[in-house]
């Protein structure tokens, strides 16, 4: 599913950028070699990040 069409990002890719360590939205877009567009995705890259505490958490308290 895409999840920034601006960007052509999928969840698979936003999956794989938390995985890896990034804890904040523009890292995700980093990893994924892009740049925020129009913001209109951040809500569910938010929400994605929720999903995975752990990876995230894990990434804060370094």
């Amino acid at each position: 599913m895409y999840v920034c069409l601006c960007n052509g990002i999928t969840d698979t890719q936003v999956r794989d950028a938390i995985a890896s360590g990034a804890s904040r939205c523009c890292e995700i877009y980093s990893k994924c070699g892009c740049k925020a567009q129009c913001g209109t995705c951040t809500r569910m890259i938010l929400a994605m990040m929720r999903e995975q505490p752990g990876q995230v958490q894990a990434r804060a308290t370094r």
